[in-house]
C-alpha cells in the first residue's frame, strides 16, 4: 500500500523525503541511535520520540525515512526503519551548514509522533541492516563521484598549463 500512495507521490515530484539516521549524540554510528519508537497499547501505532539531525532536505521533507529503536537490549538487533510523515510532534529547525543553506540541512524533533505500524520498512529489528547495505552503496557512489572530479581537475590542470604562455 505504502508503495502505491508514498511511492507515487515520491516519483511524480509531489512529496519530498529525506533519510532520517544521524543524531547529535550518535552522528552516523547507527548502533549507538537513541531515537525510540514503542507500539501503542492497542498496537496499531508506533509513537515516535528522538532528534536527528544533520539531516539533508530535512527542511523540505513530507516524509522521513527513520532509523529507530524498537527493542530494549541495547544491541543493532534493536533497530528498525520506519516511514514517518510531517505532522503533529514533528518540527524541523534549519541548521546553518558551511556549504550551503539551500539544501535544507535540519535537526528533527520528534515528540510523540504517531506512525502506523503499516509503515514499519521491513521487518522490526532488521533496520540496522538495511542502514548498513545502503552506506556500503553510498560510500561506493562518494568514493567514485570524488575520483571522477579529481580526474577532470587534474585534466583541465593540464590543458590550461599547456595553453598557457608565461615568462615571454
Amino acid at each position: 500500500e505504502m508503495r502505491k500512495t508514498v511511492g507515487s507521490q515520491l516519483l511524480k515530484g509531489d512529496k519530498w523525503s529525506a533519510l532520517a539516521i544521524s543524531e547529535p549524540f550518535a552522528g552516523s554510528d547507527v548502533a549507538a541511535l537513541r531515537c525510540t519508537a514503542e507500539k501503542s497499547p492497542d498496537g496499531k501505532h508506533y509513537i515516535v520520540n528522538g532528534i536527528k539531525k544533520w539531516i539533508t532536505e530535512g527542511m523540505y521533507s513530507d516524509y522521513f525515512v527513520t532509523a529507530v529503536r524498537t527493542g530494549k537490549t541495547g544491541t543493532p538487533k534493536d533497530l528498525s526503519m520506519l516511514l514517518v510523515e510531517r505532522g503533529p510532534g514533528l518540527d524541523t529547525k534549519q541548521i546553518k551548514t558551511t556549504y550551503s543553506t539551500c539544501c535544507g540541512t535540519a535537526m528533527v524533533i520528534m515528540k510523540d509522533v504517531k506512525v502506523p505500524v503499516e509503515n514499519l520498512m521491513g521487518k522490526e529489528g532488521r533496520g540496522f541492516l538495511q542502514v548498513m547495505y545502503n552506506f556500503n552503496h553510498e560510500r561506493w557512489l562518494i568514493a567514485t563521484n570524488l575520483i571522477g572530479q579529481a580526474r577532470a581537475a587534474v585534466s583541465d590542470t593540464f590543458m590550461w598549463a599547456r595553453q598557457r604562455k608565461i615568462f615571454g
